[in-house]
């Protein structure tokens, strides 16, 4: 492993931190943008070894589990009328998952 390799997968670690949702094409223009000469699939190599993926939805994510509890609309047929009659919330949350590469 090269001082180079080193320092492109250390570039690599901190895009990743920053944009967990890059693959190995968006790393590759990211890399190429910062003057390092390097290909997709030594990118990819690199991504294996630091056992980094990208995020991304995977398939069937609308789907129900077996034994899951489907809960009624309770608005269904009802007419709102006036201000604060009907809340809403959105309790999603961003998920922050710190991924490090330590070279021993």
């Amino acid at each position: 492993m090269t001082d180079e390799d080193l320092m492109i997968m250390d570039h690599m670690d901190r895009m990743h931190t920053d944009h967990p949702t890059w693959g190995s094409r968006q790393l590759v223009s990211q890399l190429k943008a910062l003057g390092f000469k390097i290909g997709r699939y030594k990118v990819k190599r690199f991504m294996r070894e630091m056992n980094i993926m990208a995020i991304y939805p995977k398939p069937n994510l609308s789907k129900p589990t077996k034994g899951h509890k489907i809960y009624p609309y309770l608005l269904r047929n009802k007419e709102i009328t006036a201000p604060n009659q009907a809340w809403s919330i959105d309790y999603s949350e961003d998920i922050v998952i710190p991924i490090f590469y330590i070279h021993t």
